[in-house]
């Protein structure tokens, strides 16, 4: 089979190769998936320069979420997957045109979905639902702030705190972005390049402020001076690359509560919310109240993983980055 396979430290994804590697052999309790789509990721490119916090033996495939079918299950395993399901999951190694995973990491793709949006839900959608509902308890009618709400993370907050009722404030870096997040159900949109975007917000929202502020960028400080009385802050991510330190008397005058959300820490932490979460955002998907958002240009073939994930890096795409694996899945494929 055709996968990249990574032998050492990179200093760019430009030096990514495809190559041929054996099949995958199943181990006691394994299924093997045919991949059809996976999701490009940040923290890929991070972790083929050894600049991830979680460092691989040499050599191995990068890539951790994909859609595809089941082709083989071990006799061993405890699953009521059959061969032929359509399946979406995340797992170490997902560049490649087969996987060995175990069922615990697999969940069934909506009916109403093709493989190229299932494969980036494992790690978008969760977040977001749990920051907004688990983290936040976002309401209906309550103002809801979202930073960089035209990329991965933050398209899914912006559809799901409109799902939850919300009224929603979605700032991005250009217009173009934030067309983007309006189509898909933000109510107002702001240019956080604007010196004056934080008191654009306090006016959008009649002096009120946010009441909910999601921040995946660290954005947070200058978030605060349009923070309504006893506001959530989630701390998502730091996409821009700076930590930030925050002014503890900001928070106290307020009341504000700043809230961290790690879904990959659910796993160990809290199973039964993790099983709550996906068993809500399914029905979600299941209904139409939320649609996966795929970048309008999906990434043909192994060979183009370098390139989309240049693209993300340089804040080309919006969505979901993917790739279709054999370069021949159309974005509408179910099949």
């Amino acid at each position: 089979m055709k996968a990249i396979l990574i032998e050492k430290a990179l200093t760019s994804v430009d030096q990514m190769a495809v190559q041929t590697v054996p099949d995958p052999v199943l181990k006691e309790g394994e299924i093997l998936i045919d991949v059809k789509a996976a999701g490009l990721n940040f923290f890929d490119i991070l972790q083929v320069q050894e600049k991830y916090q979680v460092k691989l033996p040499y050599p191995y495939i990068p890539g951790a979420e994909f859609a595809g079918v089941i082709t083989q299950i071990h006799p061993d395993a405890k699953t009521s997957y059959k061969v032929g399901d359509r399946v979406f999951g995340s797992t170490q190694g997902c560049y490649t045109e087969k996987l060995a995973c175990d069922p615990k990491s697999l969940l069934p793709i909506p009916g109403n979905l093709s493989f190229e949006q299932a494969s980036g839900l494992f790690i978008t959608y969760p977040t977001s639902y749990a920051a907004l509902v688990e983290r936040a308890h976002l309401k209906a009618g309550e103002w809801c702030l979202v930073h960089a709400a035209a990329g991965g993370v933050g398209l899914c907050a912006v559809q799901i705190a409109k799902a939850l009722g919300a009224k929603v404030i979605a700032t991005a870096g250009s217009q173009d972005k934030l067309d983007i997040a309006l189509k898909n159900g933000a109510d107002y949109g702001v240019n956080y390049r604007d010196k004056d975007w934080s008191a654009q917000v306090l006016k959008l929202t009649g002096g009120h402020g946010a009441d909910v502020i999601y921040d995946p960028v660290g954005l947070i400080n200058e978030s605060l001076r349009c923070s309504a009385w006893c506001a959530r802050v989630l701390v998502v991510g730091f996409a821009a690359g700076t930590i930030e330190k925050i002014p503890a008397n900001r928070i106290l005058l307020k009341n504000i509560s700043v809230v961290g959300v790690h879904w990959g820490a659910y796993a160990k932490y809290d199973l039964a919310t993790v099983a709550k979460v996906w068993k809500e955002l399914l029905d979600l998907f299941a209904k139409e109240q939320l649609v996966p958002v795929v970048y309008e240009k999906v990434y043909q073939g192994l060979d183009s993983v370098k390139t989309g994930l240049n693209d993300l890096a340089a804040r080309k795409t919006f969505g979901k980055a993917v790739v279709s694996i054999k370069g021949s899945s159309p974005v509408n494929s179910k099949l």
